[in-house]
């Protein structure tokens, strides 16, 4: 398969060309890893960034207890293989300690509670900058976000309030306190992450390529089968040939029908669909502004 490589370089050149300027300008970066492609893009990015030294600065990992045991296999396997620092904040320590409050009910979910944890963890490391593989395409209040952005001194994102990136420079001065948040991967887009990575043949887990899996369907969303999930006396479970666009918390992360099995399939797929790969993530459904509202918060 033939790919626009100009483009993928330019976009690469781009997106090492801020995470140097982070390693430059913050005193305690950290990159944010959650295991799923945009993640592991970056990370490779990063090794590209300061090859041959390794990654200078650790990754941090907000474990929700309810992330698919492929995601944390294949998580702690590239940490070995690449031999770098992980940090894994616990949401379920988070809720032993009450820290934070678990939801109950058929539609409860994790994933909101990330956020103390990983405030918690930024404070403790004393982070003052977080990388994250957030990019534009995926969601409307992701357009809103600058390479560089900031949060205050109670970790929140106020998107009136954000500074100009003209000519690629980059304002990283902060008070006592704050910190940003910084997205290389701002420009790319779903299919231009596929095609790089395809390019690069960067391992994967193989929850993004088709296989079978007990699945069923709520509000419209395909989910796994889990011990995680209440399934309602109406919902039924069966075998469905379904992969992931998004890997995250299993209560709220939706599956496709797909019979694409090779990366290659992946990017085909990928050119003609006509939906964000977020429209099956369930927790975006919770309310028009749900992102946002999480993202003021201090979520990724």
């Amino acid at each position: 398969m033939k790919y626009n490589v100009s483009h993928l370089k330019e976009l690469e050149a781009e997106s090492i060309y801020v995470i140097r300027e982070v390693a430059a300008q913050f005193e305690r970066p950290v990159l944010l890893f959650s295991g799923g492609k945009d993640s592991i893009l970056m990370t490779y990015l990063a090794q590209k960034a300061f090859y041959p030294a390794r990654i200078p600065f650790p990754l941090l990992h907000i474990d929700t207890g309810h992330n698919f045991p492929e995601t944390i296999k294949f998580r702690d396997e590239m940490m070995e293989r690449i031999g770098a620092r992980l940090i894994v904040g616990s949401v379920q320590n988070a809720i032993d300690t009450g820290m934070v409050t678990e939801e109950k009910g058929y539609n409860a979910s994790r994933n909101g509670l990330q956020t103390a944890v990983l405030l918690d963890e930024l404070e403790k490391g004393k982070f003052d900058a977080a990388m994250g593989g957030a990019r534009r395409d995926e969601e409307k209040a992701r357009a809103k976000e600058r390479f560089f952005s900031h949060r205050d001194e109670f970790g929140q994102w106020d998107p009136k309030n954000q500074r100009p990136e003209l000519w690629t420079l980059f304002n990283g001065n902060k008070q006592f306190g704050e910190h940003f948040r910084v997205f290389p991967l701002s420009n790319w887009t779903e299919l231009d992450v596929w095609q790089y990575l395809a390019m690069e043949q960067v391992p994967l887990p193989n929850l993004y390529l088709a296989h079978k899996r007990d699945c069923f369907i709520r509000d419209g969303v395909i989910l796994a089968k889990t011990d995680v999930i209440p399934m309602k006396p109406t919902e039924k479970a069966e075998e469905m040939l379904v992969r992931f666009r998004t890997i995250g918390d299993m209560t709220c992360t939706g599956a496709v029908y797909s019979d694409a099995d090779t990366i290659e399939k992946v990017v085909e797929e990928v050119a003609a669909v006509r939906t964000t790969e977020r429209g099956g993530r369930a927790d975006d459904k919770r309310s028009e502004t749900a992102m946002e509202d999480r993202k003021k918060h201090g979520y990724f």
